[in-house]
């Protein structure tokens, strides 16, 4: 008898401790049966995170928050995880808390991070993204919707009618003109529907579109010509082809410029006919002696009559 009821006493405590690691792990408790590694992260707020709660990764669940602590030198809120084993975090990446609905319990999300960063180590220190807080977001939407509240209670029927009556005075005291707009507007459109009218030619006439589809077509049959030409001269066709392309008149332009670059600094330095006529200083000179007596008898000539030029012009002849 005693055997038995020890017995059964021993199966009762197993049963009790299985079905209690069994609430643990369904509720989500401190995982104190799974080997892991743990990092941290540190938020400005938690958001009514709680240990015990999930850490995923796009939304896998990879461990869970171990520790919650305030730290107050940094005045920030440390938050340890633990992580599955075969849970691979990086060095770069991110943490943050999420909620998985308005009234849903809150998360510790981490990115994946760059694949060429190292794997994060036990005792890791991840970076941090801070979410809005719910209950600030809360708060805003309260004081969009009061705003949106009293707007509406201002439009009284008062308000309504000093920001409408302008507008339907006008409307009554035109209706007439109003109304003869319209009947225009409908008459045009109807006239332009059956083609008549500039509008309505330009839309419907087989003759303006053909027309149009000529000049589209010489436009193009233009283009293709121009094309060509262009092609032409590419290959070095025709005059101006040559003029492009043929390497001889290139070098010819090249030794004419050459030559002409010579004669040039030639005639700078002075030398040949030009050159004296250009650079030398005797011969302006000369030049403006000759034109001074030139000048001077021009003005003898003048003063003497025209028998006494005939006269001279006869005793230089010898008669």
């Amino acid at each position: 008898m005693r055997n038995s009821l020890e017995t059964n006493l021993g199966i009762f405590v197993v049963i009790v401790v299985i079905a209690a690691w069994a609430v643990i792990e369904t509720l989500g408790g401190v995982d104190l049966f799974h080997r892991g590694y743990h990092v941290g992260a540190q938020f400005d707020t938690v958001q009514e995170l709680k240990v015990g709660d999930s850490v995923k990764m796009a939304g896998v669940e990879v461990g869970r928050v171990e520790a919650i602590s305030l730290d107050e030198t940094n005045n920030k809120v440390n938050v340890t995880m633990k992580l599955h084993p075969d849970a691979i975090v990086r060095t770069d990446s991110k943490a943050v808390i999420k909620f998985t609905g308005l009234m849903g319990e809150n998360f510790v999300s981490i990115g994946f991070g760059t694949p060429s960063a190292p794997p994060a180590v036990e005792g890791a220190l991840l970076e941090t993204e801070e979410q809005p807080d719910l209950n600030a977001v809360m708060a805003k939407l309260d004081k969009a919707t009061s705003g949106i509240e009293n707007l509406t209670k201002s439009f009284t029927p008062d308000t309504i009618n000093n920001l409408l009556g302008p507008l339907t005075d006008f409307m009554k005291q035109n209706s007439s003109h109003i109304g003869g707009a319209i009947s225009n507007i409908e008459n045009i459109t109807a006239q332009v529907a059956s083609g008549q009218g500039t509008v309505g030619k330009l839309i419907y006439d087989q003759s303006f579109y053909d027309s149009a589809m000529s000049t589209v077509t010489n436009l193009q049959d233009t283009v293709t010509q121009v094309k060509q030409v262009v092609n032409g001269v590419s290959a070095g066709q025709g005059t101006l082809g040559k003029l492009v392309t043929d390497e001889t008149l290139y070098n010819s332009t090249t030794a004419s410029m050459t030559n002409l670059n010579q004669i040039l600094l030639k005639i700078n330095q002075g030398q040949g006919t030009v050159g004296k006529l250009v650079n030398d200083q005797e011969f302006y000179k000369n030049a403006k002696l000759s034109l001074q007596k030139l000048d001077k008898a021009t003005d003898s000539l003048e003063d003497t009559g025209p028998l006494s030029v005939i006269g001279t012009m006869l005793s230089a002849v010898g008669l």
